[in-house]
């Protein structure tokens, strides 16, 4: 690159003046029609708000539990639970390969009964929740509904999303267990049992954020994205689902970085891409062509050093998220690159968003940034990069090939590699990171997790498998089994099992025997 040019983070060069005549051509369009560019609601956040969640989970459903009631208090619209490893990859606390990561990066869930105390105190009915979760997605969501029809909850009124995304997971993350054609088989069982049993669920959220995380661009987050989200459409449809009823409860996950305008038009041109696909794919809904999305800030841009200074970042993203339309979102703590974050830290992410809500005008009309002609320009430049991305995929037969020869990773990757040599070389200031820096002494507090946690859940379990009918918990594991084998919907089954006290690693192992492990 050019060093006496601007670029964005994408690397789309930066002029230094924009005037009328880079307006792209394009027809009035308004909030809350096709392709909806400028948002999915005519009002936006003037009829509602974005619902804010704040990312919470770690140690035992008990502690979890009393962050979630604290949150609640504080304003909270939304609970969002994060997971443990063993938890996101099928095993029980007491498994062996559990040992040292039991309750480390979310809260520990191994059975009914971790769940019933998780939301202790806390109506189903009564809040949207949003669960991180994505091998083991159809586990938990059936916990949950295992939890909402103790509660006697009405399961058409329940709401939330899983994250249920497991080719960003082969892609970026990491936490899968099965290969992906048995996987993707998995997530349309979920599709077709929630659109009959939870219609106001959201089946899946199509996660862009761990793309992003892994170090994409922002053009390859939402190429990426969009791509998987084709791929789970049409493995829907090739199953015989109507596109018109399950493409309205699928949601996407995007993440929030520093470069202002660039995010924002990236939402926008996500937003107009979707929209065109699902009509390419046959929708004829306009609420199946939205493309309605959580965000969170950039864990990735958040620094060790000087840590105080990521109040400033959150504030910059969630000023992105907002200006570019979310329908929810989650902030990051200042303190989350030292440790999970502590009480006062998510006190001060959530303020930052409640700031943003009340205090900045920002929600005082549509789409604010709609007409300036930087921003116009870059949507439409965001959007066209993005579209030879995923005409390459579509050219290797869709996401799961593209994944399967490496072509995204590899493209992700380049792309985490440029980026720090660019902060290493100068060319990309962190600040006090690489410029500005100081003598630190970090006193900043850090929340840590004991590791008798496992101890703690192992004993639960020893208890819980004492206390159940156990012929009928191998009755309804050989029964998940048969119809897994058959190629019937495994959900009903899975909900009966958990309810008979089977837990999560066991449910888990049933398929790893018959599907074996990706590798």
């Amino acid at each position: 690159m050019d060093p006496q040019k601007k670029y964005t983070d994408s690397g789309i060069e930066v002029k230094q003046l924009y005037t009328g005549d880079d307006l792209p051509l394009t027809s009035n369009e308004m909030p809350g029609s096709f392709p909806f560019t400028r948002g999915v609601q005519p009002d936006m956040y003037r009829g509602k708000l974005w619902t804010m969640r704040q990312y919470a989970g770690f140690s035992t459903a008990e502690e979890s539990n009393k962050r979630y009631h604290y949150l609640l208090s504080q304003g909270v619209s939304g609970l969002s639970v994060a997971f443990d490893l063993p938890t996101q990859i099928g095993y029980d606390s007491d498994h062996e390969l559990a040992e040292g990561e039991v309750g480390k990066v979310g809260v520990a869930i191994d059975s009914i009964e971790d769940m019933q105390t998780l939301f202790k105190g806390i109506k189903l009915e009564d809040v949207s929740t949003s669960m991180t979760i994505n091998a083991t997605g159809f586990i938990l969501l059936s916990l949950y509904v295992a939890l909402a029809k103790q509660q006697g909850a009405d399961l058409k009124k329940i709401s939330g999303t899983i994250q249920n995304d497991i080719l960003k997971e082969y892609a970026a993350r990491g936490t899968y267990i099965y290969p992906p054609k048995p996987s993707m088989r998995i997530i349309t069982d979920i599709f077709e049992w929630c659109s009959q049993e939870v219609p106001k669920w959201n089946t899946i959220s199509i996660s862009g954020y761990h793309i992003r995380e892994a170090g994409s661009t922002a053009v390859q987050e939402i190429a990426f994205t969009l791509s998987n989200g084709k791929a789970y459409v049409q493995a829907a449809q090739k199953k015989g689902l109507d596109i018109n009823v399950f493409g309205k409860r699928l949601s996407f996950f995007f993440n929030a970085h520093n470069n202002l305008f660039e995010e924002v038009a990236k939402f926008r041109a996500a937003r107009r891409m979707w929209a065109t696909i699902m009509k390419d794919l046959g929708a004829t809904d306009p609420k199946a062509m939205m493309l309605r999305f959580h965000t969170q800030t950039g864990g990735s841009t958040l620094t060790a050093q000087q840590p105080l200074n990521n109040i400033s970042r959150v504030t910059i993203q969630t000023l992105a998220a907002v200006l570019g339309g979310t329908q929810s979102l989650h902030t990051n703590g200042y303190d989350e690159a030292l440790s999970l974050p502590t009480e006062a830290a998510a006190r001060i992410a959530l303020r930052t968003q409640q700031i943003v809500a009340f205090e900045s005008g920002a929600t005082d009309t549509v789409d604010p940034l709609a007409g300036s002609y930087y921003v116009e320009t870059l949507t439409r430049q965001v959007e066209e990069e993005a579209w030879k991305l995923i005409h390459k995929i579509d050219a290797m037969g869709g996401s799961v090939s593209a994944i399967e020869e490496g072509f995204i990773q590899d493209e992700i990757a380049r792309s985490a590699y440029d980026y720090q040599r660019n902060i290493e070389t100068g060319e990309k200031i962190i600040v006090g990171v690489n410029k500005f820096q100081v003598e630190e002494n970090n006193s900043t507090p850090i929340l840590k997790v004991d590791d008798s946690i496992r101890t703690v859940q192992a004993e639960k379990l020893k208890i819980l498998r004492s206390n159940r009918d156990h012929a009928k918990c191998d009755q309804l594991l050989q029964l998940l089994s048969d119809k897994a084998s058959s190629g019937e919907n495994i959900m009903p089954v899975v909900v009966e099992a958990v309810e008979a006290k089977c837990t999560l690693g066991e449910i888990a192992d049933t398929l790893r025997e018959l599907y074996g492990e990706y590798r």
